[in-house]
């Protein structure tokens, strides 16, 4: 029985035209994967960029609760006072670390629900701040601080330092 003829190649979807060349090429191709269009999409973490100092602990804590939240991060322990500078947020803001995600920056223990709602609304700010390291923050919450949960705003910095509340935490409980 005759084979039926192959349509031109050149007429077939990218999925399809794929399916059809590659046996054409031999078994050699046994090793090509499908290109990242032809792929269903696999969610991948949202880069940060963090500065913090390499001993930290609660930078630590606070990378795991963002990495929980889908976050990926890439870390320079080398402190995170220049990349501050660099990045344009007032020292009166400051925090033991600083990130950059998005084109934001977010300095010390902010939440990871508040960058995902900043990363989403995207203000024309720089970025958040939770100046301090107030206890009971993402990263300042750990059984050493004996459930113990104070007050504390996620402030929205906007790229003139001035800044406006992003959302209150009060008693571990978003206001």
């Amino acid at each position: 029985m005759p084979s039926q003829p192959r349509p031109p190649l050149r007429s077939l979807p990218r999925r399809q035209w794929l399916t059809t060349a590659l046996p054409l090429l031999g078994a050699g191709v046994a090793a090509i994967t499908w290109p990242r269009w032809s792929q269903a999409a696999t969610p991948q973490g949202t880069p940060v960029e963090l500065w913090k100092d390499p001993s930290c602990g609660c930078c630590h804590d606070w990378v795991t609760h963002m990495e929980a939240a889908g976050f990926q991060f890439k870390v320079h322990d080398i402190g995170n006072t220049g990349a501050r500078a660099r990045l344009g947020l007032p020292q009166k803001l400051g925090s033991c670390h600083t990130a950059l995600v998005g084109g934001y920056v977010i300095e010390g223990h902010v939440p990871a629900a508040d960058v995902r709602r900043l990363l989403q609304q995207k203000p024309n700010a720089l970025g958040l701040a939770v100046p301090g390291m107030p206890v009971g923050s993402p990263g300042m919450d750990g059984p050493v601080y004996g459930n113990r949960r104070d007050p504390y705003d996620v402030l929205l910095v906007a790229r003139d330092g001035s800044t406006r509340v992003f959302s209150s935490y009060h008693q571990g409980a978003k206001a």
